[in-house]
């Protein structure tokens, strides 16, 4: 099946079978459609408070001597940060459930320490088990034989072997099959015993193999060479994959593809919730209608380019819709190495995606915001801290979006759908109703050019009124800083910043009182413990409701 997208406005279908059901959500508003739509797929989950401030990673730290070596010059410029994420090369020859003994001798004490100082950990697993260890050595490979739960041949017996990460061939779990989900569940668990994580990152789990289909190549019949292939990658169902006549617990990998990571998203939810005892945080590559429910996610692999940080808005926007809203892009470009004014304009937009991390893949120079020197780590720092003092409000947005299903950071066009000059404007956004993002996304500006719908504006800056309404105007973005705006109207709930939630929760509170042109201001603030289960469930929180208005 592919779907295009026409600006007539126009859908066109063009499948070669199957049932097509469609659901039509009526509105009137964009944002009454994105709630008719959670209601029908599952709201989004509600995060953990920790996990809205910023989070920092890295593909190829190589070594535990050289993640304490950023966690100190973090520490030195006193730079907001809460979560320490690990990539694969943490482990052991990326063989998932181990850890490299040698490289990162000390991780878990390592780890308990940055929970000490208020921080989190997130671990990544990968979906594939390789099968070449030595026979009595690796147990995830031998107790998943042993259960039975990879995803099968054509012949629905013999299991589907690819290859990956781990070094030798690897088979893949089947997380559609019930079996499946107790073996993953049992290892989370007895590895939460071995390194004390509070959330995972799962990744590759499209799922994702290093060849054309496993071995030995897929056969050639209708299942695998349909009449009509989309334009994907080599116009090939199995490139990167496995063969589509695969057999899952569901039906043919051909049919079940698309929820290899969805499947996984659940299970992970639920044991991360069983290990931890506290909410869940589980971060997928691979996702589908209903995915938010359980989890988050990030746009993959980008580059250190500017095009992509500029798509990266489109990015978070689009996954507001579709019910995904905790999502962010990896700040400064993963691929290729980025570049100091790049990587501080990225710094600046990263921090005010609902999902602010610093990513970076192997083979690239370091890219964390203590790296770049004293300019550099100061204008980080009084960004993120104008993310934390406001991050009340981000958690309260959160909340309305798990009961009412909205999104948390919309378009102009969300709020301002009469006014036609919002509907094509992709290089600013709103984090709920009332606060406007407004970032530099070319290289060399100084300034840039926003449009003001019919409210009144105020610079968060400056708390000045602005004149601008209903047309645009060039505002000054000198290096050091990202324009925001906040809307007439409105109430946020703001609190004093500090370098971890675990500290910032700690702090007096605080309101922005922004009256509209009639002298009244209203809104609302959520609060419960950050990270307890089911809190809104069980009716454990304080919501405050404000109003003001002006007494002539």
């Amino acid at each position: 099946l592919d779907v295009t997208l026409s600006p007539n406005p126009s859908l066109t279908f063009r499948t070669i079978g199957g049932i097509l059901d469609f659901y039509l959500f009526m509105g009137p508003t964009p944002e009454n459609v994105v709630q008719q739509y959670t209601e029908a797929i599952g709201r989004p989950h509600m995060p953990a408070y920790w996990s809205l401030g910023f989070q920092l990673s890295r593909w190829g730290y190589g070594s535990l001597d050289v993640l304490k070596e950023t966690v100190d010059r973090m520490k030195r410029y006193d730079i907001p940060y809460d979560v320490q994420h690990f990539d694969i090369d943490y482990m052991e020859r990326r063989l998932d459930f181990t850890y490299d003994k040698v490289n990162f001798a000390g991780l878990p004490e390592f780890m308990k320490e940055l929970k000490k100082s208020g921080k989190h950990n997130v671990v990544i697993l990968d979906p594939f088990i390789t099968k070449d260890e030595e026979p009595g050595t690796y147990r995830p490979y031998e107790l998943g034989q042993e259960m039975g739960v990879w995803v099968n041949n054509s012949d629905g017996v013999t299991p589907a072997v690819g290859q990956a990460w781990p070094p030798g061939d690897s088979v893949f779990p089947d997380y559609t099959n019930p079996r499946t989900v107790e073996w993953w569940t049992q290892l989370c668990l007895e590895f939460k015993d071995v390194l004390d994580y509070d959330g995972i990152w799962i990744d590759m789990n499209e799922p994702s193999n290093f060849m054309r289909g496993q071995r030995p190549g897929c056969a050639d019949n209708e299942i695998n060479n349909p009449p009509y292939t989309p334009r994907i990658s080599d116009r090939s169902l199995a490139e990167k994959t496995l063969c589509p006549d695969s057999k899952t617990y569901l039906g043919d990998h051909y049919n079940t593809h698309s929820l290899f990571g969805w499947s996984q998203t659940e299970p992970t939810f639920n044991v991360v919730q069983q290990a931890t005892g506290k909410r869940a945080f589980v971060l997928s590559r691979s996702t589908f209608v209903g995915s938010g429910k359980h989890g988050g996610h990030w746009l993959g692999d980008n580059f250190s380019q500017w095009k992509d940080l500029r798509r990266s808005v489109v990015g978070i926007l689009e996954f507001n819709l579709f019910g995904i809203p905790y999502i962010g892009a990896d700040i400064c470009g993963f691929n290729y190495n980025t570049t100091y004014e790049l990587c501080l304009r990225w710094m600046q937009l990263g921090s005010f995606y609902p999902f602010s991390r610093n990513h970076n893949a192997e083979g690239n120079s370091e890219q964390d915001p203590a790296v770049f020197g004293d300019a550099f780590a100061k204008i980080s720092r009084a960004t993120l801290r104008i993310r934390y003092s406001l991050l009340p409000y981000l958690y309260t947005l959160f909340y309305e979006s798990h009961v009412y299903g909205g999104t948390v950071v919309r378009s102009l066009m969300h709020e301002f759908t009469s006014d036609q000059e919002t509907h094509g404007i992709d290089t600013a956004f709103l984090w709920g109703p009332a606060f406007m993002i407004t970032p530099v996304l070319e290289e060399a500006t100084r300034s840039v050019t926003v449009y003001f719908p019919e409210a009144q504006w105020f610079d968060y800056y400056t708390v000045l009124p602005s004149a601008w309404k209903k047309n645009y105007a060039t505002v000054s973005a000198p290096l050091n800083k990202i324009p925001l705006f906040i809307r007439g109207g409105y109430i946020l709930p703001q609190q004093a910043p500090a370098t971890t939630t675990t500290e910032s929760r700690l702090n007096p509170f605080g309101l922005i009182i922004a009256l509209d042109e009639q002298g009244q201001a209203s809104g609302s603030l959520f609060w419960d413990d950050g990270d307890s289960i089911d809190t809104i469930e069980k009716e454990n929180y304080f919501l405050a409701k404000y109003t003001f208005s002006k007494v002539s």
